[in-house]
């Protein structure tokens, strides 16, 4: 298929961001290059006729949403609208672009083998900076992932780099020393560029990957695959124990517990387990920043739900959480609920909901209604896409990926799943009835009421 080329180059780039420290690269739109590549990709496949115009399930819902979040817009800061409109544009594009370009099992697995590469070199790139040495680096207040410039010092604390050979007036900060000019955060944290230059981006990214591992070694259980196994589950675990993250904690084993029970059965969380103990013993934080994390991490939950609480219809607009309070809500829900109100939280909400409920009916449907060795691709698919699936409802929990690229890129992908199947089976459907309405929106409603009661109960700021 034709598009596929220009969605892996998509992927590369944004996620790899080779832009970031081959600077010559930033003078050519690569970007949006590998945008106008992918539709003209797409325009060849459907003009031989090698893909069809399938809809998926979300398609109808995302519209909807979109068209909220401009509503939203146009009521409380019209100014914003250019701006926060055409950058939820562009992850729906990415969205719409995976959606209808992948519509075999060769194109998805083509594709998601992109994903796990980028994902290994992500993760050894954490690992290497895991284990690097502490060097001085020059804060740059102008520049927007605070990566610091290296001055070639070694360290140990900040006030090492004030000492000796340094540039009077400028800011200092001791931290580990990565490759392509990556460095570490809050005292050791490993990161990378771009959208997942914050620890926990990172943790949560690498981590959502490990399932399509599993699921590429499921179909076909060679040599070279149990190795690409271990080592990404080698790097992955390591990786997210050196991003310190609590969330890539909970996130790691949630997908360990998803895969290893519908797998393994309720005998597999004794296998989830056994994988999980390094993160459990290394990885997450017990320092008085953790305690310091946690707090701005209420702070701004309550305020998400006191902006909830004064306009719970429409919200503060789409975008406009920072225009209200310091910081980002650190949660998908509550910032969802604070941005766009309730019925925009209940549009988000039906979105992520089939994206999940997509690999849920296909796995149920291959393993029982059609079993068979022509169903095995869709059976190891799905199962893979559940986990990770589960796993991004649960990280986005700590951070604000309402319109994260990472979000809509898994989306984009279980619809990609969906049109793959549907290509090979005109009966597969996937409904959103009046039930699963009423379920989204009871829990929903469930959900924004536990949230206000915790942060209520916890105090003020």
């Amino acid at each position: 298929m034709f598009a596929i080329p220009g969605l892996a180059l998509l992927l590369i780039f944004m996620l790899g961001r080779p832009q970031e420290f081959f600077t010559r690269l930033q003078a050519i739109p690569f970007l949006y290059l590998f945008f106008a590549l992918t539709l003209f990709g797409l325009a060849v496949d459907y003009k031989l006729r090698r893909l069809r115009p399938l809809r998926s399930p979300q398609l109808f819902w995302v519209v909807v949403f979109f068209l909220w979040c401009l509503f939203t817009l146009v009521v409380r800061d019209r100014a914003a609208l250019p701006s926060s409109g055409l950058s939820l544009l562009i992850q729906i594009i990415l969205y719409l672009l995976i959606a209808y370009a992948v519509q075999t099992f060769a194109a998805l697995e083509g594709l998601l083998g992109i994903l796990l590469a980028i994902t290994i070199y992500l993760s050894a790139i954490g690992v290497h900076q895991g284990l690097s040495p502490l060097g001085c680096h020059i804060i740059d207040w102008s520049s927007d992932d605070m990566m610091g410039t290296y001055d070639g010092r070694p360290c140990q604390t900040r006030r090492d780099c004030e000492q000796g050979d340094y540039e009077p007036g400028a800011d200092y900060m001791c931290e580990r020393v990565g490759v392509w000019g990556t460095s570490s955060i809050g005292s050791g944290r490993v990161r990378y560029r771009g959208p997942l230059n914050d620890p926990n981006n990172l943790a949560l990214c690498v981590c959502l990957a490990l399932p399509f591992a599993f699921a590429f070694f499921e179909r076909r259980r060679t040599l070279w695959r149990g190795l690409l196994l271990s080592l990404c589950l080698t790097l992955i675990i390591t990786c997210t124990v050196f991003t310190q993250s609590r969330g890539g904690q909970l996130v790691f084993l949630t997908v360990v517990a998803a895969y290893s029970i519908r797998r393994f059965g309720w005998r597999g969380l004794a296998l989830g387990a056994l994988v999980a103990v390094p993160i459990l013993l290394w990885g997450g934080r017990q320092s008085e920043e953790a305690e310091s994390s946690t707090e701005t991490r209420l702070a701004c939950w309550y305020e998400g739900m006191s902006m909830f609480k004064e306009h719970p219809v429409i919200g503060v607009g789409q975008g406009q959480f920072a225009e209200h309070y310091v910081q980002t809500a650190h949660n998908s829900y509550i910032l969802a609920a604070a941005e766009l109100g309730f019925i925009g939280f209940v549009l988000w909400s039906i979105v992520m909901y089939l994206s999940l409920k997509i690999p849920f009916v296909m796995l149920r449907r291959y393993t029982h209604e059609r079993a068979g060795p022509e169903t095995a691709p869709a059976r190891s698919w799905s199962m893979a896409f559940i986990a990770a699936m589960c796993g991004l409802l649960v990280g986005i929990l700590f951070l604000s990926f309402c319109y994260h690229q990472l979000t809509w890129l898994y989306i984009g992908l279980s619809s990609g799943l969906y049109t793959a199947a549907k290509r090979h089976d005109d009966g597969l459907t996937v409904k959103f009835g009046w039930r699963d309405f009423a379920w989204v929106v009871s829990f929903d409603a469930a959900l924004i009421a536990a949230l206000f009661v915790y942060t209520r109960i916890k105090g003020a700021p």
